[in-house]
């Protein structure tokens, strides 16, 4: 009967207890922040998880400046943030350029513009060019899309644009996939999401003539571009520390490649 009863427990460990080990806790790494990178960051954590079952790791949004307030509060082990720089509340974290990312400006497919200059970007997401007709357009009023204070893709477009500031009738979205689908159902707006989420439910426009290719990116003549960073406090766990030095191997590099960023490396 003792021995049975020991078998028993035995099967019940295994099955529940699964890869992980009997009577062993999965290690949690939590992330957050940039919701540009969080599907690619996703992507990482899936892969990596396949290969370490012991660990679990949780993605989560937010923006770029709760990724930073995440790592520093410790709410998340490490944060997310696509910014030209990090801001100075970032300098006691480790940081890790772990991908780049161009910012494409997006029309509706039906709109027939193709190429807008620097200069007309910036003042059509400043409402001084209120008209697609005072850009080679139909004659319609403009629809700003723009992502809400504290994004880093809107803290990246705005600063390498001169530091603009939004226009007041601009429609505000949480998030790189939200934009992505309100340019898709209005022929007449526009917004600028990441090069990595481009779809063909909506249409990347030029920039002086200048494409947001991977290629333009890395010559340098495609300017809305940002480093992704990930960030983490110096004492964190072996956990965290073995998967940030997974994303900046080669198999992590080549996904966030072929996922449609440009490697870090």
């Amino acid at each position: 009967m003792t021995k049975m009863i020991v078998l028993a427990g035995a099967i019940v460990c295994v099955g529940v207890i699964g890869l992980t080990g009997c009577g062993k806790s999965r290690e949690n790494v939590t992330m957050a922040g940039s919701t540009a990178f969080q599907p690619f960051a996703e992507k990482l954590a899936d892969q990596y998880m396949t290969s370490h079952p012991g660990v679990m790791i949780t993605v989560q949004g937010g923006g770029s400046s709760m990724g930073i307030q995440s790592a520093l509060s410790g709410a998340a082990e490490i944060g997310m943030a696509d910014l030209v720089a990090l801001p100075p509340e970032a300098a006691s974290l480790k940081s890790l350029i772990v991908a780049r990312d161009g910012i494409a400006v997006v029309v509706n497919p039906a709109n027939k513009i193709a190429n807008l200059t620097y200069d007309q970007v910036r003042d059509v997401f400043s409402g001084k060019i209120k008209n697609w007709k005072d850009v080679g357009g139909s004659d319609h009023a403009i629809a700003v899309i723009s992502r809400e204070a504290g994004s880093g893709t809107r803290s990246s477009f705005e600063k390498i644009l001169g530091g603009i500031k939004l226009a007041e009738d601009a429609l505000v979205q949480d998030s790189n996939g939200t934009i992505r689908e309100t340019v898709a159902n209005d022929q007449n707006a526009i917004g600028y999401v990441s090069h990595g989420l481009i779809n063909e439910k909506i249409k990347p426009v030029s920039v002086d003539g200048k494409d947001c290719t991977e290629a333009a990116i890395m010559k340098g003549e495609y300017r809305l571009v940002r480093p992704v960073f990930l960030v983490a406090k110096n004492d964190s766990t072996p956990a965290c520390k073995a998967f940030l030095e997974y994303v900046m191997s080669n198999e992590a590099q080549e996904l966030i490649h072929k996922s449609g960023l440009i490697r870090a490396k």
